[in-house]
């Protein structure tokens, strides 16, 4: 026999190429009977349906969504936060029928994925908005929604509250009477290692936002405090970083961390340097991820609601999809919440 086609089983069944069509894409066109006896003689046949591409190409859409990500593609499956926003998504859009596609956001001379992969939108999640990515999916004209990244005009965006957190992060250690207080920073470009200028240079938003929360603070109150930033490639760095602030003449009584798996790092390093946390040195997170509860002391920490986010930023795009970006434009902020745990207390009387 030869190929099978459409039509070979829309003959042996004795109805017309569009209802054997329908009994695959929208069988709510027809009976059950008549449904289940196209699909057995489709069986019998070897056919396994009308092929994909095609279909897409007829209706006009992939069924498809892309996530564009900063760094490797294997980031989301190594990082607690990153899998859960993830699950987040793919259970609200598991109803619609839209599969997920995970993008880089790097490219190389021949290898675009904004640009070449099929899609019918993207979640362009914690990605710089100048980049080449952002920018193939503007010049595609596909629908976008920012995750993690500062607002653009007409592009829907869900944020959390960063700076709110971080501010009451910061305020937290002040009121416990903290005066000598660390920063350690996640940033995508130098300079790096302990800065008299933590804003100096590119940040990513949530960097940012996180970042302006504590200098709120810390102005406020007087005080100045000693920065150290890390690569965001680079986590291993973060123990040196760690040594370098616990290191020093006067070393911090406190330290802010971008998040708490950064936060759990310098618990670890305080702890091999003959530290107690938190006697000695008292250390915050953001997040509240899993790893803050894992971590001995227990982390003192921002709740952000990831599942929440990874809901709310799927239901822009499946709005923006059903033609609604114009008038749905809008910018979410979700809140945060200080969560105090084991890890801070007073500074010890020197």
């Amino acid at each position: 026999m030869g190929k099978v086609t459409l039509q070979t089983v829309a003959d042996a069944v004795g109805v017309s190429r569009m209802t054997v069509s329908n009994a695959f894409s929208r069988p709510d066109q027809l009976s059950a009977p008549l449904r289940e006896r196209i699909l057995e003689a489709a069986r019998e046949l070897g056919y396994a349906g009308p092929d994909p591409s095609a279909r897409a190409l007829a209706r006009g859409s992939t069924g498809a969504v892309g996530v564009v990500l900063t760094d490797s593609l294997e980031y989301p499956f190594t990082d607690e936060v990153a899998m859960s926003f993830l699950g987040a998504i793919a259970r609200e859009l598991e109803p619609t029928g839209l599969a997920l596609t995970l993008l880089s956001g790097a490219e190389s001379e021949d290898r675009v994925p904004a640009r070449d992969v099929a899609m019918d939108g993207a979640l362009v999640y914690s990605c710089d908005p100048s980049s080449a990515a952002v920018e193939w999916l503007g010049k595609r004209g596909l629908p976008m929604v920012f995750v993690d990244q500062a607002p653009a005009k007409g592009i829907p965006s869900v944020n959390v509250d960063d700076r709110g957190g971080a501010r009451a992060a910061a305020q937290h250690l002040v009121d416990l009477g903290h005066r000598r207080i660390g920063l350690v920073l996640s940033v995508p470009a130098a300079p790096y290692g302990l800065v008299d200028d933590p804003l100096d240079g590119p940040l990513g938003h949530p960097v940012r936002q996180r970042l302006l929360g504590w200098l709120d603070v810390l102005a406020a109150a007087g005080i100045t405090s000693r920065a150290a930033r890390i690569p965001m490639s680079d986590p291993d760095s973060c123990v040196e970083a760690a040594q370098a602030l616990l290191r020093l003449e006067d070393r911090p009584t406190a330290i802010l961390c971008f998040s708490d798996v950064i936060a759990a790092t310098v618990v670890q390093v305080a702890q091999d340097l003959g530290l107690q946390v938190p006697s000695d040195v008292s250390v915050v997170g953001f997040d509240d991820s899993p790893v803050a509860a894992r971590v001995r002391p227990a982390l003192t920490t921002v709740r952000q609601d990831f599942p929440e986010k990874g809901r709310a930023a799927a239901a822009a795009l499946t709005a923006a999809l059903s033609g609604g970006a114009p008038q749905r434009a809008r910018h979410t902020v979700l809140p945060t919440a200080l969560v105090v745990r084991e890890s801070t207390a007073p500074p010890a009387a020197r």
